[in-house]
């Protein structure tokens, strides 16, 4: 079991010992919540008053494995207005919102706390006709090649890029920020709780005995509102300046 006290202990000796000049650092991640394993790692963002770029990196420190996303406050704007904004993500501002500060809560601090959260109360950008048109003909594609797969390990490799990409689309399409990886099933869940039940079963139901039927069900139920299955007339033009001179 993790004590509490112990990771901030450890993040506070992090901090005077390898980011000693870092304004605050916020405390974030599954062990935070309540939610870490023994394999879970230390999140932690970092702030200085200025540096030349962001950074992130990965190391031990007491044993413990860390993620360090290392910002000033006007990258951090960036990262949560503009780079994760518009790709309808919140995970910076997730971190910031949820963390605890380390060594302890300053202007700067709850000024950029406040960021975060109105960041995700915002809810992400909404999806253009484009941004739809492109998840609709993936996910058709993807379907179409789980209807008849030419082998188990070729329906597991589509099921796994299906899932990502269709939850997505449910998320995106109800307002919702978009997730990935383990926290598909938890952000379904908070988004509609009748919806993630169905998409766990489906797609359990494809992984564990290669039985597409469900899953291509749950499909058409979440593109149905936005226009089905999209393949026939579907076109893509690729900017105009991707162009090489080629002399034969």
């Amino acid at each position: 079991m993790i004590v509490f006290d112990k990771i901030i202990d450890i993040t506070d000796r992090i901090r005077l010992t390898k980011y000693p000049k870092a304004k605050v650092i916020f405390l974030a991640g599954s062990i935070v919540r309540g939610e870490g394993t023994p394999f879970s790692d230390l999140d932690l963002v970092v702030v200085f008053e200025n540096l030349p770029t962001a950074f992130r990196e990965s190391f031990y420190f007491d044993g413990f494995p860390i993620e360090a996303f290392v910002h000033d406050p006007e990258t951090l704007n960036y990262v949560l207005t503009e780079g994760d904004f518009k790709k309808g993500e919140c995970k910076m501002a997730q971190m910031i919102s949820e963390g605890l500060e380390i060594p302890e809560s300053s202007p700067l601090s709850l000024s950029l706390k406040q960021l975060a959260a109105s960041v995700i109360s915002s809810g992400p950008p909404k999806l253009d006709e484009e941004g739809l048109r492109r998840m609709r003909y993936n996910i058709t594609s993807l379907i179409d090649d789980i209807r008849h797969p030419r082998s188990k390990a070729e329906l597991v490799a589509t099921g796994a890029t299906l899932y990502d990409v269709l939850a997505n689309c449910f998320l995106r399409t109800h307002n919702c920020w978009a997730a990935s990886g383990k926290s598909i099933p938890r952000r379904l869940e908070l988004a509609n709780p009748e919806v993630n039940s169905h998409f766990c079963d489906s797609f359990e139901q494809l992984f564990t005995s290669g039985q597409p039927e469900a899953v291509i069900t749950l499909s058409g139920e979440i593109l149905g509102p936005i226009g089905g299955f999209l393949f026939d007339g579907h076109k893509l033009d690729a900017p105009s300046n991707n162009r090489k001179p080629f002399a034969n």
